[in-house]
């Protein structure tokens, strides 16, 4: 069932992948009318970075992955900042209609889907979610930014060489944020049967250390494409010599959210 992010995956992904910022839940807050009595599913929730936050504005939330690994963090993530409010919950797409038949149709006031919609059948996921949400409910899929490697800046474009040096081949986007993915899943979602698809951004600026920097880039790898040790510390060497010397590590990021409508009921 998994997907290959597991083990130490699963450790990079819990520890220095970044967070979303309050901005982006205060806009899905007002786009689909959150209250204490609603229920969101986090579908491909991973170590939590949506669902956790999300739990402080609604009733509940599910959080779904195939990794038991993911989830694990996750609990603990939650467990830490005192979201018990929040159910684990082993499956993937594939397992919607189940989830479905247990929660009821319009149960839901949200469907979040963060770096992970790569990963499922978009166009047999869509239509599923449908009858499950409440009137005013909807998707939000969001993309946590450019990998790092994309971005334009001295530092990154040293990471990108040094990756290509590596492994003998450039890298380049990954994780289905890209402007091209954005627009299949926001055709997918009208073509489904949404109302007001439409995109958000919300901007942010981080400054990242070197430990940041390589614990972020693991936790992009699969567990089996993970390199051993020692040819993980090599690497790891091999991208601080090759970053710009006495120079900050500061990314920009875009974080986006494709949104889409149940087609009942007000927004």
């Amino acid at each position: 069932m998994g997907t290959g992010f597991s083990g130490e995956v699963a450790e990079y992904y819990a520890k220095y992948r970044r967070g979303y910022p309050s901005e982006l839940f205060d806009a899905l807050q007002a786009e689909f009318g959150w209250t204490k009595d609603d229920v969101v599913l986090d579908l491909g929730c991973g170590t939590g970075q949506l669902a956790v936050p999300a739990a402080a504005r609604v009733r509940a939330v599910i959080g779904m992955d195939p990794e038991p690994d993911m989830l694990r963090h996750a609990g603990e993530t939650a467990a830490l900042a005192g979201a018990g409010n929040t159910v684990w919950v082993l499956g993937s797409d594939a397992d919607v209609p189940e989830i479905g038949a247990q929660i009821g149709i319009g149960s839901l006031a949200s469907v979040l889907v963060g770096q992970a919609l790569h990963w499922m059948r978009h166009e047999v996921l869509f239509p599923r979610l449908l009858p499950l949400l409440r009137p005013g409910g909807g998707v939000a899929v969001v993309a946590n930014g450019t990998p790092l490697w994309m971005h334009d800046s001295d530092w990154s474009h040293a990471l990108r060489d040094c990756l290509e040096a590596y492994f003998g081949s450039r890298p380049g986007p990954s994780g289905g944020g890209s402007p091209q993915d954005r627009a299949r899943y926001a055709r997918a979602l009208e073509t489904a049967g949404y109302r007001d698809v439409r995109e958000i951004t919300v901007r942010r600026t981080d400054e990242l250390t070197v430990d940041q920097l390589v614990g972020a880039l693991f936790s992009t790898f699969s567990a089996e494409s993970l390199p051993p040790e020692p040819q993980r510390t090599e690497l790891a060497q091999r991208i601080r010599w090759s970053l710009p010397s006495g120079k900050p590590l500061i990314e920009d990021v875009e974080v986006t959210a494709v949104l889409a409508h149940a087609p009942s009921g007000p927004r």
